[in-house]
């Protein structure tokens, strides 16, 4: 039964910061073998994988996003959280958060989603 809840502000100026948080309940960030994903979908597009935390604390990002993005986790807080820098107005996007066990190599599936978060990148 593991939840996660997107949270953070819904508005966000062009070229600042996008920060969310993930909380996450009923597991436990550090367990063994499972990551933790943010991933995003502009209007009318389709899903984009931005990058994970693995429990080890391990960060692996899109090539695309790397260069503006950054996962963190708090343990302490079993959260997780996502920072774009620099965004522009294609940013916006209804923005998740996921986990997933170990895989084979070329499975994407996710074991759990977070309900999503509308981020508008707006003056």
């Amino acid at each position: 039964q593991v939840q996660l809840q997107e949270s953070g502000p819904g508005l966000v100026k062009p070229s600042q910061t996008l920060s969310l948080t993930c909380t996450v309940s009923g597991g436990s960030i550090t367990t063994n073998y499972y990551y933790w994903s943010w991933i995003r979908q502009p209007p009318g597009k389709g899903l984009e994988w931005m990058g994970a935390i693995a429990y080890s604390g391990s960060t692996y990002y899109s090539p695309s996003l790397k260069s503006r993005t950054s996962i963190s986790r708090d343990t302490s807080k079993n959260q997780f959280t996502l920072q774009l820098s620099s965004v522009t107005p294609e940013d916006t996007a209804v923005y998740y958060c996921a986990s997933r066990g170990a895989r084979q190599a070329g499975d994407y599936s996710m074991d759990y989603w977070g309900k999503g978060t509308l981020v508008t990148v707006s003056s």
